[in-house]
């Protein structure tokens, strides 16, 4: 019998819960899921959590053997990790390759979080790169990185110590869980990691840094594991209106590229004061 959802909420660092603990989803009815694992957290929800398992629950509806291809979400508030989320799915089509979902992810009765999902049948077919995977050190001969909000994960940086805001944006990154052979469960775990690196950090200065994501969204290519060595690179492309907006690729050791992502965030003024959860829009 699986566990229930902590009821009084600890430092997730205090516990020995891992990546896969916190995609343990229940299901409560047809086509909706809840979170079982609750933490406290001084920071707002991590975004890549709630992609992650916005996914996964999508990713519970579609007949056996289709995985994604891709997803698009957008935060729309700030979530409390010490709360459970609960995730409505619509079906909205399957085809006979296809099938097209949308998830909805609540707290406290307020929606925190869309996203739109398309799952594919594997197909053969062409298979080709414009673009070979950036040139890097290989993880083993670079220093450590430690990544501040996902779990379950160790990193490598080639740009360390001397970084832009000191943080960079062409890392190695590894699960350190033993993953199942599952490429929806990868791909989830890839989703989760996808949002870890701040893709505009060589424009922060200390009139204006990036802020909470708006936008999020992933395009699987090719079947990776995230349980092995993958390079995540993101790319800072325009900053305009209050917002900036990067791209960003993820390969695995051997080159093969294995997702491709873009993300828009807010761009202002640092905050005089830490935002929590429930005070309203990010926006």
């Amino acid at each position: 019998m699986r566990p229930a959802a902590t009821t009084r909420p600890v430092s997730f660092e205090a516990t020995d819960s891992t990546v896969l603990d916190l995609l343990d989803l229940e299901e409560i009815d047809r086509d909706l899921f809840r979170t079982r694992q609750v933490f406290d957290d001084r920071y707002a929800l991590y975004g890549g959590q709630v992609a992650a398992q916005a996914l996964l629950a999508a990713g519970r509806t579609v007949e056996e053997g289709r995985t994604p291809h891709s997803l698009h979400g957008y935060f729309l508030r700030l979530g409390d990790a010490s709360r459970p989320t609960i995730f409505h799915v619509d079906r909205d089509r399957d085809g006979r390759s296809f099938s097209a979902r949308r998830v909805v992810a609540v707290q406290g009765g307020k929606v925190i979080f869309n996203m739109s999902a398309s799952f594919q049948l594997p197909e053969a077919g062409v298979d080709l790169t414009a673009e070979p995977m950036p040139a890097m050190a290989a993880p083993e001969a670079l220093e450590a990185f430690v990544l501040p909000r996902p779990i379950s994960f160790e990193a490598r940086a080639a740009e360390l110590p001397d970084l832009p805001a000191g943080f960079p944006t062409r890392l190695w990154v590894r699960c350190t869980t033993a993953l199942p052979d599952d490429p929806l469960l990868h791909a989830v775990v890839l989703t989760y990691v996808s949002d870890s690196v701040a893709g505009l950090a060589p424009y922060h200065t200390e009139d204006a840094r990036s802020g909470s994501s708006l936008d999020h969204a992933v395009w699987f290519h090719r079947h990776i594991r995230m349980d092995d060595w993958v390079l995540m690179d993101h790319v800072p492309r325009t900053i305009a209106g209050g917002r900036g907006w990067y791209t960003g690729t993820l390969h695995a050791r051997d080159g093969r590229l294995g997702a491709s992502l873009v993300q828009e965030a807010l761009f202002r003024p640092p905050l005089d004061r830490p935002r929590r959860p429930w005070s309203g829009d990010q926006s």
